[in-house]
C-alpha cells in the first residue's frame, strides 16, 4: 500500500480534475436513468417466457393489455351504461392504435351490477405506450355518466417507477439531514461532517450514470432507483467516516502528506477489504438468473466499486487540499478520550461475565428468529404499489369484483411433429385433455373439445370433413389449433400463489408425452422463479461464505475469528428475518399486513453480510494490532473496542439512518428492504459487537489467534536460528 499511497498523493490534483469531469459526464446520464427502467424485474429465460411468445405468435394473444374499469353513476340506466361503454372502447381503440378491444356485456360476464371492465389490446410496444395511455386518459376525463379508471401491466409499471422516484426523494429528505447530525456528533465540525455526504452523493450520481449504459444489454428493474442510493450513500459515508477519522488522528502530529499516506495505508486497506466483502456478498446473487437479482447484483457491485474508488482517490485529494482546515467550522466539542474511557469500561464489564453475556445474547437472537418458520415469500405485484394510485385502486376493484381468487389458470401449448389435425396427433391430444380432466386439482378444462362439444378426435374429424359444419366451426378451431400447435386452458381449484399450483405445473412439465409441452400461466411463472432461487441461491451462499472466510483468515491470521464472525452474522441475519416477519407479515407496530418480498432475504443477506464484515475488519484489525504488541488477548480486546467503538457505532448509525429512512416510503418491497437492512445493522452493532464479540474473545482466549501465533512463533524460531 506504500507505493499506492505515494502515487495517489502525487496525482491528487489530476485525480480531482478527472473526478469533476466524471461527475459532469455521468451526471447527465444519471438524470436519464429513470426513463430506461421498467417492470418489477421478475423475468427470466425459461418455458414460461417462451410459451408466452408462442401464445402471441400462434394464437393472437396480445403482448400488452390495459384494463379499463367503469363504474356507473347514479341515475344512469343499464342500457345507457352499456351503450356509453361500447362507444368509449371504440374511441379508445382508434385513439391509441390498439389491435383490438374487449367490450363488456352482460353475456360475457364483464359487467356486474354498476361495475364493468373492458380490455384494450396492443400487439407490440414500440416505446410509445405512455403516449397511447395519455390519449386514453383524455377520453376518460370527458366521461360524465360513469367513472373511468385505467390499470394493467403497463400503467402499474409506470406508476411504480413514479412511486420509486418519490420514495427516493422522501428517503433522502429524511436520511441525509439525520446523517449530517450523526456526522457532526462524530466530528464536531461542519467541514469534516459535510465531506462524507458529498462523497456519498458523488458516488450515487456517478454509479447511476454508469448503470444507464447497461440498459441496451439487460432489462433494468425500477427497484434499481432505490437500491443504488441506498447502498451508495450508506457505504460511501461509512468509508469516508473511517477515512476522515484516521486522517484527523494523524494530522495532529504529522504533516499533511504523511497523514494522507498513513491514512491510505491503514484506513484505505480497511476500505479495500470491507469493499471486497460487500462486493462478494452481492456477487453471490449473479448465480440466480432472474433479472432483478442480476440488476441488484450489477448495480450493487458497480456502486461498491465506485464507493471504494472514490474513497481511495477523490477523498484523499480533497483532504490533501484541505489539510488542517478539515477542523474548521467546529460547532461541537468532541472528547475522544472520554468516549474511549466509557467504551473501555463497558467492554471490561462484559468480559467479567462472558458466559452470562453470551447466553443472554443468544437467547435474544434465538427468540427473534422464531417467526422465520412462518415466513411466506411472494413476488411483488400491484399490491406493492401505494393505494393512493388510481391503477392500484382500479386493479383491486377488478380483482375483488371479477376474479375468483380460489382458482388459477394454466395454459398448455401442445407442439406436434405434424399438423395437429392429423389423426395421430389429434388422438393423442384428446388423450392429453382426458388426463388433464382426471387430475384431482383441475376444476375445468377449456379446449377444442369443450368449444365444439365433441368427446373424441373421431367426432372432431368427422365434423371438419363436412364442408358446411367446417365453415361454421372454423373460428373455434382457429382459437385452439394453429398448424402443429394446440392450446388448452386448465383451471385449477386452488389459489394461483399456492404451493399446490406450483407442484401441478412441475408435475405436468416432467410428464411424459408424445408432444413437446409448453406451459404458461401465473403458477408456471411463480414456479420457475421460486425454483431458480432455491436451486441457485446455495451456490451464491457457498461462494460468499468460503470467500469471506478466506479473506478474513488472511487478514487476521486466525482460524477461529473468521468462523466465529460468519456464524454470528448468519445468526443475526436470521433474527432480522424473524423480526421482519413479525413486523410486516403479522402487521405489528401499525404496519399493513404483507408477505415478505421474494428478493428480500437474498438481497439483505448479500449486502449486510458484507457490511458486517466491514465493521469486523475494522474492529479486529485494531484488536490484532494491540495483541501483536502485548500478547495479552484480554487487554487487546478491551483496547481494540475502546479505540474503535465510537467510530464503528457512528458508521452503523449512519447506515441505519440512510437505509431506515426507506421505512417511510410507500412501495412495500422498498420499505421492507430499508427496514431489513437497518434492523440487521442495528443487531450487529449492539448485540453482536457490544456483547457477543467481547464475550467470545474472552472465552476463546489465545485460541483466537491460533493461526497468527503459530506463524509468528515459526518466524521467531527462524530468526533465532539465523542469529
Amino acid at each position: 500500500m506504500n507505493k499506492v499511497a505515494n502515487a495517489l498523493y502525487a496525482s491528487r490534483k489530476i485525480l480531482l480534475v478527472l473526478w469533476i469531469i466524471l461527475i459532469i459526464g455521468f451526471g447527465f446520464y444519471a438524470a436519464k436513468l429513470p426513463s430506461v427502467l421498467g417492470g418489477n424485474g421478475f423475468e427470466m429465460k425459461g418455458m414460461y417466457k417462451d410459451t408466452e411468445q408462442l401464445l402471441v405468435d400462434k394464437f393472437d394473444v396480445s403482448e400488452a393489455q390495459i384494463i379499463v374499469l367503469f363504474e356507473k353513476k347514479d341515475g344512469v340506466s343499464d342500457s345507457k351504461f352499456q351503450q356509453t361503454i361500447a362507444q368509449y372502447m371504440q374511441k379508445a381503440k382508434e385513439k391509441s392504435d390498439a389491435s383490438k378491444v374487449d367490450i363488456p356485456t352482460a353475456s360475457n360476464k364483464m359487467i356486474k351490477g354498476s361495475t364493468a371492465y373492458g380490455i384494450i389490446h396492443f400487439n407490440h410496444d414500440d416505446g410509445t405506450m405512455d403516449k397511447r395511455v395519455e390519449k386514453i386518459r383524455t377520453l376518460s376525463a370527458e366521461e360524465k355518466e360513469m367513472s373511468v379508471k385505467l390499470t394493467g401491466g403497463p400503467i402499474i409499471e409506470k406508476d411504480m417507477n413514479t412511486a420509486s422516484q418519490a420514495d427516493l426523494a422522501k428517503a433522502e429528505a429524511i436520511g441525509i439531514p439525520v446523517a449530517l447530525v450523526v456526522l457532526l456528533l462524530a466530528f464536531g465540525g461542519v467541514v469534516a461532517a459535510a465531506i462524507p455526504l458529498m462523497i456519498g452523493i458523488v458516488t450515487v450520481v456517478t454509479t447511476m450514470g454508469v448503470v444507464y449504459f447497461f440498459h441496451p444489454y439487460t432489462e433494468l428493474s425500477i427497484f434499481i432507483l432505490n437500491v443504488i442510493p441506498m447502498i451508495g450513500l450508506a457505504l460511501s459515508i461509512d468509508f469516508a467516516l473511517l477515512f476522515i477519522n484516521r486522517f484527523k488522528e494523524e494530522i495532529q502530529t504529522k504533516s499533511v502528506e504523511q497523514a494522507i499516506k498513513i491514512t491510505i495505508q491503514t484506513a484505505g486497506r480497511s476500505v479495500i477489504f470491507s469493499g471486497l466483502c460487500v462486493f462478494i456478498g452481492l456477487a453471490g446473487m449473479l448465480f440466480i438468473q432472474v433479472d432483478i437479482f442480476q440488476n441488484v447484483a450489477l448495480g450493487g457491485m458497480a456502486v461498491v466499486f465506485i464507493a471504494v474508488f472514490s474513497a481511495l482517490t477523490l477523498l484523499p485529494s480533497i483532504l490533501a487540499i484541505l489539510g488542517t482546515r478539515i477542523n474548521r467550522l467546529r460547532i461541537l466539542k468532541v472528547s475522544e478520550q472520554g468516549g474511549q474511557s466509557r467504551w473501555r469500561s463497558f467492554a471490561t464489564f462484559v468480559m467479567k461475565k462472558p458466559v452470562t453475556m453470551t447466553i443472554v445474547s443468544l437467547i435474544i437472537l434465538l427468540v427473534a428468529l422464531i417467526p422465520v418458520r412462518d415466513m411466506h415469500l411472494e413476488i411483488p405485484s400491484s399490491e406493492a404499489l401505494p393505494t393512493k394510485y388510481e391503477s392500484r385502486q382500479a386493479f383491486d376493484t377488478y380483482n375483488d369484483t371479477f376474479i375468483n381468487k380460489n382458482t388459477a389458470d394454466v395454459y398448455f401449448v401442445l407442439e406436434a411433429k405434424q399438423d395437429m389435425l392429423n389423426e395421430k396427433p389429434l388422438t393423442n391430444a384428446f388423450t392429453f385433455i382426458k388426463q388433464l380432466k382426471e387430475d384431482s386439482l383441475v376444476k375445468q378444462v377449456d379446449s377444442i373439445s369443450t368449444a365444439l362439444n365433441v368427446k373424441s378426435s373421431d367426432q372432431l374429424q368427422a365434423m371438419l370433413e363436412n364442408p358446411q359444419i367446417s365453415a361454421q366451426t372454423k373460428p373455434a378451431v382457429d382459437s385452439f389449433i394453429n398448424g402443429h400447435y394446440m392450446l388448452i386452458k386448465a383451471t385449477l381449484d386452488t389459489d394461483q400463489n399456492s404451493d399446490q399450483a406450483k407442484d401441478f405445473v412441475r408435475k405436468w412439465k416432467d410428464k411424459r408425452s408424445p408432444f413437446t409441452v409448453h406451459i404458461s400461466g401465473y403458477p408456471k411463472f411463480e414456479q420457475e422463479i421460486f425454483d431458480e432461487i432455491y436451486e441457485k441461491a446455495p451456490y451464491g451462499l457457498a461462494l460468499v461464505l468460503f470467500s469471506t472466510y478466506v479473506i478474513l483468515m488472511i487478514a487476521f491470521r486466525s482460524v477461529l475469528i473468521p468462523l466465529k464472525a460468519i456464524i454470528m452474522n448468519i445468526l443475526s441475519l436470521t433474527a432480522t428475518f424473524g423480526l421482519l416477519v413479525w413486523l410486516f407479515q403479522n402487521g405489528h407496530l401499525g404496519l399493513t399486513e404483507s408477505n415478505i418480498a421474494l428478493v428480500l432475504p437474498v438481497f439483505v443477506f448479500g449486502l449486510v453480510f458484507g457490511l458486517s464484515m466491514d465493521y469486523e475488519v475494522f474492529l479486529i484489525s485494531r484488536i490484532h494490532e494491540v495483541y501483536h504488541q502485548t500478547r495479552d488477548n484480554n487487554v487487546a480486546t478491551v483496547e481494540g473496542l475502546a479505540s474503535t467503538s465510537k467510530i464503528i457505532t457512528s458508521a452503523a448509525l449512519i447506515m441505519i439512518v440512510i437505509t431506515g429512512a426507506f421505512a417511510f416510503t410507500d412501495v412495500t418491497p422498498v420499505k421492507q428492504m430499508g427496514v431489513g437492512i437497518a434492523l440487521a445493522i442495528c443487531i450487529d452493532a449492539t448485540i453482536v459487537r457490544m456483547l457477543l464479540v467481547p464475550s467470545l474473545m474472552k472465552l476463546l482466549g489465545d485460541a483466537n489467534w491460533w493461526f497468527f501465533t503459530k506463524k509468528r512463533d515459526k518466524s521467531s524460531s527462524n530468526e533465532q536460528l539465523k542469529s
